[in-house]
């Protein structure tokens, strides 16, 4: 499998999780947690929650463990993925 797309929801606690567990895709802010833009298809550097721009080339085979460690990791349960 590989994640195709992945996006932070509502809620973020700022605990840095994510960006722990998988630097290369997720960012931490002072209000939230970002999907990076070098790791989109669109390039932009937000939640990815209205857009849920795919991820760039092969990071959603390269980076599956890392995403998924962050979604289960996140201790409120706001970092989503879809799967191809």
């Amino acid at each position: 499998m590989a994640i195709v797309k992945v996006w932070v929801e509502e809620g973020c606690t700022v605990c840095n999780e994510c960006e722990s567990s998988a630097p290369e895709v997720f960012h931490v802010t002072d209000e939230t947690s970002v999907i990076k833009g070098e790791a989109r298809e669109d390039g932009n550097t937000d939640e990815n929650e209205e857009a849920k721009s795919p991820l760039k080339g092969d990071i959603g085979v390269e980076l599956e463990e890392e995403i998924i460690e962050a979604a289960e990791g996140c201790p409120v349960d706001i970092i989503k993925y879809e799967e191809a």
